[in-house]
């Protein structure tokens, strides 16, 4: 079998670390495959600065990407620049001069993967995603592969990194969140402008993926539900922990008598579920099939070498698919046609809530809120109140019965004009189903 030519388009953090693996690595990755990967050009912006890699020193080195996806002696491009402007340019040039293409980009595959798939098809070539999301678990191969065979009813995971970082870190310091924020900006974990990471965007484009393999559901990261993590607070910790939960960032899948229901949301999860044990940067996939039962999924989700790995890995499944002339390819999406995914309201989904209040004390303030839920048909589980020495900026927990989201959210809106609350309720979802 013939040596394969990689074009490598975008040398950040994941190109780098897919050329250092494919340098250190390359002899035990021809021996697995039978013939060689050779990288025969790099591109980006900065080519002529950039330190490469001793066993690419004389690599070609091209700035425009349209040196790239033009040369004939490149069979597949890898598009590790990220976003959805040249990236896309660069994946759709690819397929138009009939090359495959790898790609991490978790932004374009949520938003037009589908649509590029169905060009990679009527181009002959294929189309390769794994490292898009949680770059040092295998969670595509997982979905489209390895139990494929199974109807999966839920999935559950924690996507990002940064936030979970951020997160954990509130939660063993007692430290606030900004605090918490800036310290992740410093070792790397947070960019500069945090908001797809902190505001659940990210993790958003994810789920979006995942929920495809999974349902076979074409999904629209738009249509999703989310909410980030800027208010959470180490006092919601402290309660958390009284009720023998701790918080994540939550991206849900699961099916209900309706359809579809999906969300990306900060949520209180009980400390003995196999999530609650995901700490720092890394991510976790949990899955429930209708005939496997649960999986879980655990490692990093990001950093140079986990997703590098799983970059590498993908030129060497399309690396194999040129060399052995399959007319058939298996979608990267897990099913030949996806659906059009019709968006349900998270408003008619039902669980138990935690509610934190920070209030002026005075007499009454329960009763004036007991009264509001009541009129909304919400009952009250419980009432928790740590000792605290501030009386202008009170904080406490009420926790309610399994209810409706809507009813949560008219009860809420009817305590906003509430004079005593220093700031909005926070509503918290206690997932019971993990």
């Amino acid at each position: 079998m013939r040596d394969v030519n990689v074009g490598i388009a975008g040398l950040g953090n994941v190109g780098s670390g897919a050329l250092s693996i494919l340098a250190e690595n390359g002899d035990q990755i021809a021996h697995k495959l039978g013939f060689r990967l050779n990288v025969t050009a790099v591109c980006s912006r900065s080519v002529h600065d950039k330190t490469l890699p001793e066993a690419f020193r004389h690599v070609r080195r091209v700035s425009d990407w349209r040196e790239l996806t033009s040369a004939p002696d490149i069979d597949i491009v890898a598009e590790l620049v990220g976003g959805t402007g040249a990236a896309r340019e660069i994946v759709e040039a690819a397929i138009a001069a009939g090359k495959s293409v790898v790609t991490a980009n978790k932004e374009l595959m949520a938003l037009d993967g589908a649509a590029i798939w169905e060009r990679a098809i009527q181009a002959g070539i294929n189309l390769a995603m794994e490292a898009s999301v949680a770059g040092g678990i295998p969670i595509h191969t997982v979905l489209r592969e390895g139990i494929s065979g199974d109807r999966v009813t839920a999935l559950y995971g924690i996507l990002n990194g940064t936030s979970n970082f951020i997160l954990t870190e509130i939660e063993k310091r007692g430290t606030p969140f900004a605090d918490v924020l800036a310290e992740a900006q410093r070792l790397g974990y947070a960019e500069a402008d945090p908001s797809a990471d902190i505001d659940g965007l990210d993790a958003r484009s994810k789920l979006a993926l995942l929920a495809a393999l999974a349902f076979g559901e074409k999904i629209t990261p738009a249509d999703i539900f989310t909410e980030g993590i800027r208010r959470i607070s180490p006092v919601d910790f402290q309660y958390a922990n009284k009720l023998g939960h701790t918080i994540r960032l939550v991206c849900a899948a699961r099916t209900t008598r309706e359809g579809l229901l999906l969300s990306v949301r900060p949520a209180l999860i009980p400390v003995e579920t196999i999530l609650a044990s995901v700490q720092g940067a890394y991510n976790a996939v949990w899955v429930r099939g209708q005939y496997g039962a649960d999986t879980f999924y655990y490692g990093r989700g990001a950093g140079p070498h986990p997703t590098g790995v799983a970059v590498v890995s993908d030129l060497m499944r399309v690396a194999r698919e040129i060399n052995s002339g399959s007319p058939h390819r298996v979608s990267p999406f897990a099913h030949a046609r996806l659906g059009e995914y019709q968006p349900i309201p998270i408003t008619q989904q039902t669980r138990a809530w935690y509610l934190r209040f920070r209030v002026k004390d005075r007499p009454g303030i329960i009763a004036a809120l007991a009264g509001i839920l009541a009129d909304k048909r919400v009952s009250l589980d419980a009432v928790l109140q740590l000792p605290s020495e501030s009386k202008n900026d009170l904080p406490f927990v009420i926790t309610l019965e399994p209810t409706s989201e809507a009813s949560v959210r008219e009860a809420l809106d009817k305590m906003s004009s509430l004079e005593f609350l220093t700031e909005p309720p926070l509503a918290l979802p206690m997932e019971t189903a993990l």
